[in-house]
């Protein structure tokens, strides 16, 4: 492994082997280290800081300055990529998509409860719009499942009714989420196992083993379940009782991270009984205010309104969590 890392740095390719660990070691770079074919496809994407740089700032502004010092367009003019993701760590455990978890953790860590998945690790992931994703997006999907620059382009044209990027700019995201590689401190593992990980790092008969051992410590892919709001809106998800504690932190960290003065959204969601009392009183329409509706369901660009609401994935709120948010609104609004 050695010999073939000297050849890439012969070949000007930006491949960083691991001989020694820490915690702040990437597991991509591990995993290249390992000779793992999944992680080396991305041994050539640029470490170069202006070039992650360039990648951060369209990723949270949604445009940059390109390498000769242009700037460039709006990638959408109505979302930036934070709109929906998170740029950190999101679940407690790594191995596990539990939406009950995930919302405890975004108290702690004080993150916002979004619709899609983080970033964070994006690049140790194997698969993007999974499972069913193709019920939304058809054949787009597709090519996006396996290809992590497709779905940066599905993602800016049709998530964010935006441009594909330019090369230059997809490279520029691409080696920032080089950067959001996992830490080896992120995995849950034990001394004995990073010990072991350590020496045989090199060794090509351990090597297979050694990737899926760490491979195992983390989902290589993101979990993704349609669901449908109850047959009898008026009467909720049949033997669920919502907690109205747990649905303030639905309410604050999830809905109001767009609908809120200054958010991606037209509609602002405050703390007055006027919105409670709106929400409430449409929690069996069909329209845009049920919560059932717009959590399972979303909405869709239309001509003249472009912007739409992404929906919640089971994986990403729960039935439960959606009880405890209309009991938080019931309460809100008496």
């Amino acid at each position: 492994m050695l010999a073939v890392a000297a050849a890439l740095v012969w070949l000007g390719v930006a491949f960083r082997p691991t001989d020694s660990l820490s915690d702040d070691s990437s597991v991509l770079d591990i995993l290249m280290t390992l000779g793992d074919s999944t992680a080396l496809q991305y041994q050539d994407v640029s470490t170069d800081p202006e070039v992650i740089a360039r990648g951060k700032e369209i990723v949270e502004v949604g445009r940059t300055t390109g390498p000769e010092g242009q700037r460039s367009d709006y990638v959408s003019k109505f979302y930036n990529c934070t709109s929906c993701h998170n740029q950190v760590q999101e679940d407690p455990d790594l191995t596990k998509s539990d939406p009950e978890a995930r919302l405890a953790y975004a108290v702690e860590k004080d993150l916002p409860f979004l619709q899609a998945t983080t970033f964070y690790g994006i690049l140790n992931r194997e698969s993007w719009y999974n499972e069913d994703y193709y019920k939304k997006y058809g054949q787009l999907v597709y090519a996006a499942n396996g290809d992590v620059r497709e779905a940066i382009h599905l993602c800016t044209t049709e998530c964010a009714q935006g441009r594909r990027v330019a090369d230059w700019e997809l490279e520029a995201i691409m080696a920032y989420y080089r950067e959001l590689s996992f830490k080896l401190s992120d995995l849950d593992m034990s001394t004995e196992e990073k010990q072991k990980l350590e020496s045989g790092l090199n060794d090509p008969n351990q090597q297979a083993e050694l990737i899926a051992l760490v491979k195992s410590k983390y989902l290589t892919y993101s979990p993704a379940t349609f669901s449908d709001s109850p047959a009898d809106k008026a009467k909720g998800y049949p033997g669920l009782r919502g907690k109205a504690d747990m649905g303030q932190m639905v309410y604050e960290r999830g809905c109001q991270s767009c609908h809120r003065p200054g958010g991606v959204s037209d509609v602002v969601l405050d703390q007055s009984r006027y919105t409670f009392r709106k929400l409430r009183d449409n929690i069996a329409g069909e329209g845009r205010y049920s919560i059932y509706k717009i959590i399972r369901y979303g909405t869709h660009p239309e001509p003249g309104h472009r912007p739409y609401m992404p929906h919640y994935t089971l994986e990403r709120m729960s039935h439960q969590q959606v009880e405890d948010l209309r009991a938080y609104i019931e309460k809100e609004a008496k």
